[in-house]
């Protein structure tokens, strides 16, 4: 008995097992951990919109075509703006109540 009980203490200070076992656990057990996340992006990452165009419209809500969202027709709306004169307005504060009397 003394002889088992002498095993397992010598085999419990080994550094393979005192920090070998702990690191594996943690990963194999990570990996069935994160294998539920994994499967709600799976299960609700490609839902299309949720929201319908005309419900929006309904609303006045106006949603441009994907075709009209590209960054070149962004650009090109951009460089028609005239961004040489402009006046610089200051936004309301809510603990200057002046500046919320004004602004509406």
């Amino acid at each position: 008995m003394e002889r088992l009980s002498l095993n397992v203490k010598t085999f419990t200070r080994r550094r393979s097992v005192k920090y070998g076992i702990p690191i594996f656990v943690i990963v194999v057990g990570g990996s069935f951990y994160l294998e539920q996340f994994s499967k709600l992006k799976y299960q609700f990452g490609r839902q299309q919109s949720a929201v319908n165009p005309a419900e929006l419209k309904k609303e006045g809500i106006e949603v441009k075509d994907r075709k009209e969202l590209t960054l070149e027709a962004q650009y090109e709306e951009i460089k028609k703006l005239d961004i040489d004169n402009w006046e610089q307005v200051r936004g309301p504060r809510p603990w200057e109540p002046e500046t919320l009397k004004s602004s509406s």
